[in-house]
């Protein structure tokens, strides 16, 4: 039973000295985000008076 202690405690030791390290540095140079967004929006609605009535609900179209 000691054999298979010592054992798995060689084991341990073994993978814990193969852990990965992990650093956390900032970069060389500053981040930049470029943000040059041009949003264009337009809506244009026109309705003649004659499609209105087509369209109307009293027509009987729908």
């Amino acid at each position: 039973m000691a054999k298979i202690l010592a054992a798995l405690a060689v084991v341990g030791l073994l993978l814990s000295a193969c852990t990965p390290t992990v650093q956390v540095a900032p970069p060389d140079k500053p981040i930049t985000i470029n943000l040059n967004v041009k949003i264009e929006h337009e809506i244009r609605v026109k309705v003649e008076k004659e499609l209105e009535s087509v369209i109307s609900e009293e027509s009987g179209l729908f």
